[in-house]
């Protein structure tokens, strides 16, 4: 078993200090494993609102949880928004006794009200699959071609990992997101899904996808936020100088999970990933991926300029500028991109991440180094 130590003891600090603790992350990520690993080491009463019995017992919540004591873990709470109303009136009482670790499957904006319900009240947690901190270096290759769910990434071979994805993708579409009240077609869906895996790594073009998909571009804008608030997509938004240059203003497109780009494109191994034309924007996403869980800094950015000059990753820290370029060049060099970021931007460092081992100086602010030592090499360990 893998230990999700980190996820571990923000659960637990989050859940001594607060009365409500909200696990959110997309399904089969591990929450439930997390939450009933929390069940053998402290008492729990747990609810499973995938299960018709639990889901009757909570009609009327009120009456049911007002009773007990400890911790409660309320799992797929997406299922039944009402929940929330009624566990604020339960953690205000004066003489409450429970305390709450409620797992959903989908961001506060996409559970409608949790935020404004619960204010003051609960604290959020994110989790995501399994990441390269959590599984070390040797197994890169294995979880950015598999992706970092549990069930994909311990996959017996590529085959059963590739179709388990399979399996997520039509789940996903045809029973996930009608739970939400959302009427699109499974293969409309899964359409615009295949479209945003051809344009992962690039600028969002709402009116070229609208168009490919016969729809308006509000329509195709709403099917992209559904996929970012259910986790699946990352919009990685521009960063904003008040300089000259004319800037771009629309975010950048990801996958969250490599495994679902490498699928919903066909590319069943490492060996095909490597001559298929996505295998450069399939490293850049991996990698903003894997860095941000990392280093979790407040809000990540990207910056670009009409006249071509960019920076993949930029964000701030300590009040310390950072930026990050990727490229998959066992040699990759400085360019004039990079030096108009620093120049730009005030970088106080620049790290070019590329897929080898060594680390190595470029010029005093510009250094090459691998994935594994970005925390190093910014000094934030």
């Amino acid at each position: 078993m893998i230990e999700r130590i980190r996820y571990l003891e923000l659960v637990e600090k989050s859940v001594k200090r607060s009365p409500v603790t909200a696990l959110l992350g997309p399904r089969q990520c591990g929450k439930t494993t997390l939450a009933r690993f929390i069940g053998t080491r402290q008492a729990i009463t747990y609810f499973d609102l995938e299960s018709q019995q639990d889901y009757q017992r909570l009609d009327n919540p009120e009456m049911i949880l007002d009773t007990l004591e400890g911790l409660v873990v309320i799992d797929e709470i997406q299922t039944r928004p009402e929940l929330f109303a009624a566990l604020r009136v339960i953690v205000d009482k004066p003489g409450n006794k429970c305390k709450f670790l409620i797992l959903g499957s989908a961001s506060p904006l996409l559970i409608k009200n949790v935020s404004e319900t619960l204010a003051g009240r609960v604290e959020f947690v994110d989790i995501s699959g399994f990441d390269l901190e959590e599984l070390g270096t040797p197994e890169l290759h294995s979880l950015w071609t598999r992706g970092g769910f549990p069930r994909s990434f311990l996959a017996k071979n590529d085959e059963d990992s590739f179709q388990w994805r399979e399996g997520f993708i039509r789940t996903f579409l045809n029973r996930d997101i009608p739970q939400f009240g959302i009427n699109i077609p499974a293969p409309a869906m899964r359409r615009f899904w295949t479209m945003l895996a051809h344009s992962h790594g690039q600028t969002w073009n709402a009116s070229r996808i609208a168009v490919s998909m016969g729809v308006s571009d509000k329509t195709a804008r709403s099917y992209l936020d559904i996929l970012s608030e259910t986790y699946m997509i990352r919009q990685l938004q521009p960063w904003h100088e008040n300089i000259s240059k004319r800037q771009v203003k629309s975010p950048k497109i990801y996958f969250h999970d490599s495994g679902l780009l490498h699928r919903l494109l066909d590319l069943k191994d490492f060996h095909v990933l490597t001559g298929h034309p996505v295998l450069g924007p399939s490293w850049e996403g991996f990698a903003i991926e894997q860095i941000i869980r990392a280093v979790r800094p407040a809000q990540a950015y990207y910056w670009a300029t009409y006249s071509e000059a960019e920076l993949d990753l930029f964000f701030i820290l300590n009040g310390k500028r950072f930026g990050i370029e990727f490229k998959f060049s066992e040699a990759p060099k400085k360019t004039r991109s990079m030096h108009m970021a620093i120049e730009t931007l005030k970088l106080d460092k620049l790290l070019i991440v590329y897929p080898g081992e060594k680390t190595w100086p470029v010029d005093n602010i510009i250094s090459v180094c691998p994935i594994d030592a970005v925390q190093k090499n910014l000094n934030i360990i």
